[in-house]
């Protein structure tokens, strides 16, 4: 005897996934929305000066009122935010492969990589001012130092648990060990290295602005270091948000291009 229930009564929960499913997406942004309503709200009730902590309202004021200014600064931080992960996802790649060439390079860089990790980026940014200057060098080398460990590390992790069947047979093929390692752990390895792209992505901004910080000519970091020395709460506030905004973009972008690329492994890769 057939069914007189309709379909949603048939299914449990009827089409309520399919509504919380298109309504997900903009659970960020009303949250966001929110948070903004709260804190414009406590600054003017609290009464606080706008030296202390200005309400949105003030901050995207100045955005818009400063933003040939602050576009400028942050095609320079964007530049050097480039550079850094150029550099230090070529670097980390370029690691990962030669550890993973051989038990014995492994055994003789391993330790330095984690010297490395261990050391304190931050500390050393002076340095890296008077060794490479005021210019992109110090801001790309600083980033790149901060991306280089996730990827190096990801990366590496993915190339050791490549399928030991897998090698296995390619070692009853004869195959040469550059083409086991290039043909078939490479391409295993690449979801972890998507990845580590991914937080790459998402601290490559930090980097930057800490070299800027430090000693810089241009760029947000810089401008908010005047900024604050200004009092000038609200130009800083706006900087930050443009250097959020950034780091968002970076993230969101490099997760689009890694499932695009990855679409054959999509339970490694970010909805």
């Amino acid at each position: 005897m057939g069914s007189a229930l309709p379909a949603s009564a048939q299914r449990p929960g009827g089409c309520a996934p399919k509504a919380e499913g298109a309504a997900a997406p903009w659970l960020p942004w009303i949250a966001a929305l929110f948070f903004l309503a709260i804190w414009e709200g406590a600054v003017r009730l609290g009464h606080l000066p706008p030296y202390i902590l200005p309400p949105p309202s003030r901050i995207a004021t100045t955005f818009v009122e400063r933003a040939d200014v602050i576009a400028a600064e942050a095609l320079v931080t964007c530049g050097e935010i480039a550079g850094g992960l150029v550099a230090g996802v070529l670097a980390g790649i370029a690691l990962a492969l030669v550890m993973a060439g051989s038990r014995r390079t492994e055994r003789a860089l391993g330790p330095f990589l984690v010297v490395a990790q261990s050391l304190p980026v931050f500390a050393i940014a002076p340095l890296l001012v008077i060794w490479f200057g005021y210019g992109f060098a110090s801001k790309i080398v600083m980033a790149g130092l901060i991306i280089f460990f996730p990827v190096a590390t990801s990366f590496f992790e993915g190339l050791r648990r490549t399928d030991p069947g897998l090698i296995g047979l390619a070692f009853l093929n004869r195959a040469r060990r550059r083409d086991t390692l290039f043909l078939i752990r490479v391409p295993a390895a690449l979801p972890s290295l998507a990845a580590g792209l991914r937080v790459a992505a998402a601290v490559a901004p930090l980097g930057a602005i800490v070299g800027e910080w430090v000693g810089a000519s241009a760029g947000l970091g810089l401008l908010m270091l005047h900024a604050n020395a200004r009092a000038q709460t609200d130009v800083v506030f706006a900087a930050l948000a443009v250097l959020v905004a950034i780091s968002v973009a970076l993230w969101a972008g490099m997760s689009t291009a890694t499932r695009l690329a990855l679409h054959w492994a999509p339970d490694t890769l970010p909805p």
